[in-house]
């Protein structure tokens, strides 16, 4: 287990998500909670009524929800899946890969920090240093679209703010240091990764420029469960070959 939740999960079913943080869940028992949603992204099918859910609790009192939604199960017509919509889990579930030596292309490096500013008021996820080589900036985006089976797509949503990453990205390739971008897929039944182009056709075009920079691009996938995040596993890239134009 990479990641595990730090107290048992509770189900519900999803009544409906609104104003991008809340959600209002029925418990098994009958109770009705408001629960925190830590996901700014649209949750494109990942948001239907009805749907099974299971949230994690706090005990911090100072907390003006108790309650945070975790997970949500769904089914493309191969079985039902539990998808991980908490986009706060990514960033220290590949954190401890790298430490772990789970992710192997960014693997070796004496130190790892995290959240440290850089460029133009840019702040990286990951910062990996070693003496023996140029430092690795590593860039970590949540995932979990899928319109087709066991295809994961990014993003659910036009991302400028996502575009602006990779031209930061590229900027410190110019400047000698490697950076590598990071497609975090939480859910099981991810077979490859590609760009949802006909979402935000800017995004698509600053990978290719940043790619073509010597910004590098991986996908891992985890499979979740109600107790955490399983290890992760590399999954291909499927990007379509086209001239990257920013406009």
């Amino acid at each position: 287990m990479l990641m595990r939740f730090s107290t048992p999960l509770v189900e519900g079913r999803l009544i409906k998500r609104y104003k991008r943080f809340l959600s209002d869940i029925e418990l098994r028992t009958g109770e009705t909670v408001t629960a925190h949603c830590a996901n700014p992204g649209s949750m494109l099918g990942l948001a239907e009524p009805g749907s099974r859910v299971w949230l994690s609790r706090s005990n911090n009192p100072k907390r003006k929800l108790a309650y945070s939604w975790e997970l949500i199960e769904v089914d493309l017509g191969l079985g039902p899946t539990l998808v991980g919509i908490n986009t706060s889990s990514p960033n220290g579930a590949v954190a401890a890969a790298i430490e772990n030596g789970l992710i192997p292309e960014v693997g070796g490096y004496a130190s790892l920090r995290r959240e440290v500013r850089y460029g133009a008021n840019n702040r990286i996820d990951i910062l990996l240093e070693d003496e023996s080589r140029p430092p690795c900036y590593v860039e970590i985006k949540n995932v979990h679209l899928m319109r087709q089976v066991g295809l994961a797509e990014f993003p659910d949503a036009v991302t400028a703010r996502g575009a602006k990453h990779l031209e930061a990205l590229a900027d410190m390739v110019a400047a000698g240091s490697r950076a590598v971008m990071i497609y975090f897929i939480q859910r099981g039944d991810a077979e490859a990764f590609a760009l949802a182009e006909d979402l935000d056709p800017k995004y698509a075009a600053a990978f290719r420029a940043a790619t073509a920079a010597g910004v590098e691009a991986l996908a891992v996938a985890t499979s979740l469960s109600l107790e955490g995040l399983s290890r992760p596993r590399a999954i291909p890239l499927r990007i379509t070959d086209q001239e990257a134009v920013l406009s």
